[in-house]
């Protein structure tokens, strides 16, 4: 036996991993290094000429990203919330207050097996929760977060957002279909009729604004809804308002109108026979089209990014220079920033929780205060000095806001019966949402200067 042989198998699995992971970054290093001396200047040139590609590209990669982050902390909301509103402590295991329990319940599904039961149409099996998926993450493309932060601005921004979330229906309807299984194949028809006919009054609902807005640019909305509250849509178009948000919970599927999956009566409809990875893209889409519907509520009515009232100071961080310190004064800031702050949040966290913290169990804890004591100086430094940072915060405050009231509704309301589902939609959102059109209508015309003649 060799005496690397026998260095090998004495090697526990740590050292092992770290003798292969090592040599392999070192090589990907250097490999990278040569890529950027050859290849950089080209490659810059080519994206200098091409920006509108590279904007494309990059807004795509991170609306996909955001995705799953997102799904992740509405599940935790969701869990934490209702178990509050229950008189329960709900998950506090998992991470700190319990923050990762959601990740795990990501995880598990994703590691459980995936497979596809006998009699199904494996294809359009296969394919019906990537376009569910897909149709969620398109929709994402037109919502403005903050001035300047958007995937793309059409000049037909609603009409490209409705008939993105259109097309989550033909993706429920693939999975009823394939599965082979009755109720699979009853969610997926109520799913069919339930967005269609749901469809109408939610797009009709938006025309009053569409009206008064003048474009469908979904920055052009928000733009004018700027100055104060009183500017925002919601107070111009109230009956629109509440029509939009309880359509907008059918297309959701969410609680009180979630037939498409009503466990006491069909299983899980569409989603019987999923599992897996599958099963994980229709998890993730159903929590991604939350914040999606709570995201165009927000734009669409209440002033998007826009701040509720208009600022009474005017502050700015002009003064500040960072390249004045130089490298090596901010790492000197750094170090000594981290040195002292943490010892000062460890000798709190040591006052405060009495003799049950130890040294280095204080010391981390300080540590991790300090991580969010400088995240939120430099939070609001940036919301004092960047237009968009401040309107990130304003739009991210009005979207979980209604978030949190997606889950105070399926903590708190029953489930409706499918026929009292439809009926609501025919005889009465449609009707309203007929009448509010008429009245917008007639009321921009009069208001408008020779509009009566």
């Amino acid at each position: 036996m060799s005496f690397a042989t026998r260095t090998w198998d004495g090697m526990s699995l740590r050292a092992r991993l770290l003798a292969i992971l090592i040599p392999v970054a070192i090589v990907a290093a250097l490999v990278t290094v040569g890529a950027i001396l050859l290849l950089g200047p080209p490659f810059l040139d080519f994206l200098g000429a091409n920006m509108p590609l590279v904007r494309f590209v990059v807004a795509a990669v991170a609306i996909l990203l955001l995705t799953v982050p997102t799904a992740f902390i509405l599940i935790y909301l969701e869990l934490k919330v209702i178990a509050r509103m229950n008189l329960r402590v709900g998950p506090n295991r998992i991470g700190p207050w319990g923050a990762a329990m959601s990740v795990i319940h990501g995880l598990k599904v994703l590691s459980k097996e995936d497979f596809a039961p006998t009699g199904t149409d494996v294809t359009v099996f296969t394919l019906a929760p990537v376009v569910t998926y897909m149709a969620s993450v398109m929709s994402l493309l037109v919502i403005p977060f903050a001035p300047g932060l958007f995937g793309q601005d059409f000049n037909i921004g609603l009409l490209f957002f409705f008939s993105m979330g259109g097309l989550t229906v033909v993706g429920l309807l693939m999975a009823g279909w394939s599965s082979f299984n009755k109720y699979s194949l009853l969610g997926g028809l109520r799913s069919a009729a339930q967005i269609i006919s749901y469809e109408i009054p939610l797009t009709l609902s938006v025309v009053g604004v569409i009206i008064l807005a003048g474009s469908m640019s979904m920055n052009r909305i928000v733009l004018a809804q700027s100055g104060s509250m009183l500017d925002w849509f919601v107070f111009k178009q109230p009956l629109a308002a509440l029509i939009f948000f309880i359509a907008a919970t059918a297309e959701a599927n969410r609680t009180p109108f979630d037939m498409t999956e009503a466990d006491s009566e069909i299983v899980a409809g569409f989603a019987t026979e999923y599992s897996g990875m599958r099963f994980g893209f229709f998890f993730f889409a159903e929590y991604v089209n939350v914040f999606i519907v709570s995201a165009l509520t927000a734009t669409v009515f209440f002033g998007g990014w826009t701040a509720p009232f208009n600022w009474p100071w005017a502050y700015n961080l002009n003064w500040f220079h960072p390249l004045s310190f130089g490298i090596l004064g901010w790492v000197l800031i750094v170090a000594n920033v981290v040195l002292v702050g943490t010892v000062l949040f460890a000798i709190a966290a040591r006052l405060l929780g009495g003799r049950e913290w130890g040294l280095w169990d204080a010391l981390g804890l300080g540590f991790l205060f300090l991580l969010v004591a400088v995240a939120g100086l430099v939070g609001t430094a940036g919301f004092i000095a960047f237009d968009w940072v401040a309107g990130i915060v304003w739009f991210m405050a009005k979207t979980y806001f209604f978030v949190i009231t997606f889950v105070w509704m399926r903590a708190t309301l029953p489930r409706v019966r499918v026929d009292q589902l439809m009926g609501f939609a025919w005889k009465w959102l449609l009707p309203a949402s007929l009448l509010n059109l008429f009245v917008t209508a007639a009321a921009v015309i009069l208001t408008t200067p020779g509009g009566a003649r």
